[in-house]
């Protein structure tokens, strides 16, 4: 029990997040982030004011009791602090090193108003990580089966979310993913040096224990269709959480010449096809001693060009045609970035890039921006400054402008409803699709979003699935396609 009073702890300030020094990390994929010790974790937790009305737990996506576990975190019980998040939180190694915290339960906590919020999210990986090198992860399959199955298409977030409490549940689930390795983004698209392998393979075990089957190089909607898990292979209900995998581009001259990837290519290719390693059968473009852009504000943006140093880029630059302040990215990744090395190129956006005869990339031309009236994500809108226009030399760049979902579901499954922009039509509450016994969830359903937010799309899609294994009524979601 915290027993320092409410004037001591407000006096407390709050802990930097020890990080391996700078010359040493950007040569390497090691992670950059060492996590709290035992003390540094005991010290911040006892910041908490322990708020009759917890607002922090209103903050998180799907409900932590962030002040019980910061009571156990103070009286030296990580085990049993570990144990009460992954009541809600089954990911919680990886939610506590991605989350956008401060967005989500950090900013909504009352000390963020003095700027100096409960570090939730470094506590949150320090309790599971001592539970996962302690030996204290224990997972056994339900002692009662219901005899129902269900089929996750998908391995990412919203999709190990859903099977967790499926299983727990006492049915039989079965995950299928379309690429060799389990995870979905977590594996293909945030790399080592944030979020290692092992910590998404040990959460993935803890399924596998649970009694969940994986399959992988299983491509639905093309090796099998959803009605083909329905009639062929019996499943009793689908959820459907593939994320939003197809990479959008610019649409400016130049975008097919060698040297121009996608973010989702390129850091495919270096976290599931060991791109960094020489010897590499399918490495990216061999940026040694070259110069990279990466266009786009976000995360993704922010681990593909931190992904270019360590490749031995001699040049890093992020273009973003808004300002810093508007950069989605979290802060702790732009810091990183800077630190570095990566240069900042605001307000600026593609208008062509350039090559030679051979069609590799060599240049870029780039549109200077202003900042006009906010538009509907409440961020000021960019606006091309008329003659404002220049070139530079570069040798490879990578689009991290967004995603959308992969149309092959669309054109495979005709009777899912979709909206203009190939997301799947589901109830926000239940994550019913328009096909009785379908649920989605994740950015299928919502676009490009957070692991966290995807995980509660997929918990309050498994309990809607459980009510629909036990009373079979069915009802259409709640909503209708946008126009």
């Amino acid at each position: 029990m915290n027993e320092l009073t409410k004037r001591e702890r407000m006096a407390m300030s709050r802990p930097d997040m020890p990080a391996r020094p700078t010359d040493q990390r950007k040569s390497d994929f090691d992670e950059v982030n060492l996590g709290f010790t035992a003390g540094l974790a005991i010290l911040e937790a006892q910041r908490c004011l322990m708020c009759r009305r917890p607002v922090c737990i209103e903050g998180c996506p799907v409900g932590v009791q962030i002040t019980d576990f910061l009571d156990l975190v103070v009286a030296g019980e990580f085990g049993a602090a570990a144990k009460v998040i992954k009541q809600d939180n089954s990911l919680p190694a990886i939610c506590g090193r991605v989350c956008p915290q401060e967005d989500q339960c950090e900013g909504a906590c009352v000390l963020a108003n003095k700027g100096r919020p409960i570090a939730v999210g470094a506590l949150e990986r320090f309790v599971a990580d001592y539970e996962r090198d302690h030996g204290l992860m224990h997972a056994e399959p339900a002692t009662i089966r219901t005899g129902k199955s269900v089929a996750i298409v998908g391995s990412g977030p919203s999709g190990l979310a859903c099977a967790t409490d499926l299983a727990k549940a006492g049915h039989d689930v079965t995950v299928f993913e379309a690429l060799h390795e389990l995870g979905g983004v977590l594996s293909y698209g945030i790399p080592e040096f944030r979020l290692p392998k092992k910590i998404v393979a040990a959460e993935v075990e803890q399924l596998e224990l649970l009694g969940v089957r994986f399959v992988t190089n299983a491509v639905i909607g093309m090796m099998d269709t959803i009605d083909d898990l329905f009639d062929e292979e019996g499943f009793d209900a689908i959820f459907i959480g593939v994320g939003a995998g197809l990479p959008r581009f610019p649409n400016v001259a130049g975008e097919n010449l060698v040297g121009v990837y996608s973010a989702n290519e390129f850091l495919t290719r270096v976290n599931l096809m060991k791109a960094y390693q020489a010897d590499s059968d399918t490495p990216v473009y061999d940026v040694t001693g070259k110069r990279v852009a990466v266009f786009g504000g976000g995360n993704t943006a922010m681990d593909a060009v931190r992904t270019s140093i360590r490749l031995g880029a001699s040049k890093a630059t992020i273009v973003y045609r808004r300002s810093r302040d508007e950069m989605p990215a979290r802060h702790e990744e732009i810091v990183h970035a800077e630190h570095e090395g990566v240069d900042f190129k605001m307000l600026a956006a593609p208008l062509e890039f350039l090559g030679n005869d051979d069609g590799f990339l060599t240049g870029m031309r780039l549109q200077a921006m202003g900042l006009g009236e906010p538009d509907e994500s409440g961020r000021r809108r960019p606006e091309p400054i008329e003659g404002d226009v220049t070139t530079e030399d570069v040798d490879m760049v990578v689009i991290a402008i967004g995603n959308a979902p992969n149309p092959l579901l669309a054109k495979t499954a005709t009777d899912l409803e979709h909206t203009r922009w190939g997301t799947l039509v589901a109830d926000d509450a239940t994550g019913r699709t328009s096909k009785r016994g379908v649920f989605a969830g994740g950015d299928i359903v919502t676009g490009g979003a957070t692991v966290i937010l995807a995980m509660g799309a997929g918990r309050r899609a498994a309990a809607s699935i459980n009510d629909f294994l036990e009373s079979g009524e069915w009802e259409l979601p709640a909503v209708a396609p946008l126009e």
